[in-house]
């Protein structure tokens, strides 16, 4: 640890934003969240304030904006240095770690203008930049259903990858059509590969949304080593997707004893039973949630009462209703 700390000692003055012990801590934080040993937190530190930023093309299709509102709260983030203490800045990793060139929600400019801006970003730092996608693609009726500048969602999506140095499928639509995909999916919605099948550097965030320290993180890492984190076959990050749910959800003591909750509202709801007999996906359901959280980590929905709907595997919308027992 002293080696570490004397390695971000040299290495923060070149940050403007970020002083030593924000890095330190935010880069044990990142260390954890993607199950490295604590000494690559000194890696993770370099890249932290090394010069550059990543360039970020967000590209946004057939959804809700989930994802992106997810982005926009990335917050303070509890300091595991000192209990109770919220000053870790996930925006101000945001800030040091990402550049956003072209998000169609989050710009200002429009129009022929906003077209430009995604022109520029893709000639400027091609690549270099990271696509993210977020939202499913229609491919129904020629792909009319979503098209932005008189184009269609797959012909951006086409123009924009092959020169991406790697492509995020951030969000339950990006990735296999979440929703919009569900019987009868009327528009043709689809994910990323299956409109292209043959990309190679591609990671996969399902989720309903995406969890935005997720996203981070594995931005970070590409940095950090100059390629994705470790991958499924599905293309999704080991370190977010490769523990049950139910193995890390803090009600699975209950569950080990048999106390169940039976009705919403009942003693064992406030005592904080388990939910599976509720219709709680979580033993089937392959997420860190219970880990990283949301809202600056302090709950998530099991946490707060609420059954897991299993947002994190394939076609959830179709595979995991109903999402509460005794649903028609």
């Amino acid at each position: 640890m002293a080696s570490q700390v004397n390695t971000i000692n040299k290495i923060a003055a070149s940050s403007s934003r970020l002083n030593r012990r924000e890095i330190l801590k935010l880069s044990g934080l990142l260390a954890a969240i993607l199950a490295l040993p604590v000494e690559y937190g000194t890696h993770l530190a370099k890249a932290l304030v090394s010069a550059g930023r990543v360039p970020v093309v967000w590209l946004e299709f057939q959804g809700c904006t989930g994802d992106s509102e997810s982005f926009l709260r990335a917050s303070p983030y509890p300091d595991p240095l000192q209990p109770g203490v919220t000053d870790l800045g996930i925006v101000d990793l945001l800030l040091d770690a990402i550049s956003v060139e072209y998000h169609e929600t989050l710009m200002a400019p429009s129009g022929a203008n906003s077209e430009k801006s995604l022109s520029d970003a893709i000639a400027n730092y091609y690549g270099q930049y990271v696509l993210v996608v977020e939202g499913s693609i229609p491919q129904g009726n020629n792909g009319v259903y979503c098209v932005i500048g008189g184009r269609t969602a797959v012909s951006r999506l086409q123009e924009v990858a092959p020169s991406a140095l790697a492509t995020i499928a951030v969000g339950a639509c990006a990735v296999d059509g979440g929703l919009s995909a569900a019987a009868p999916n009327l528009t043709g919605a689809v994910g990323v590969k299956d409109v292209l099948p043959g990309l190679t550097n591609y990671l996969a965030l399902p989720g309903c949304p995406a969890n935005v320290v997720n996203l981070v993180a594995s931005i970070v890492y590409l940095k950090t080593f100059g390629q994705l984190p470790d991958r499924d076959s599905a293309g999704k990050p080991y370190f977010a997707y490769s523990h049950e749910i139910h193995e890390n959800c803090e009600r699975k003591p209950f569950y080990e004893q048999e106390k169940f909750v039976r009705t919403w509202g009942d003693s064992g709801h406030r005592q904080g039973w388990c939910l599976k007999e509720m219709g709680c996906k979580g033993p089937d359901t392959h997420n860190n949630c219970p880990i990283v959280k949301w809202n600056a980590q302090t709950n998530w929905p099991v946490g707060a009462g609420h059954p897991c709907v299993g947002c994190a595997e394939p076609h959830f919308w179709d595979n995991m209703t109903p999402f509460y027992a005794g649903d028609d």
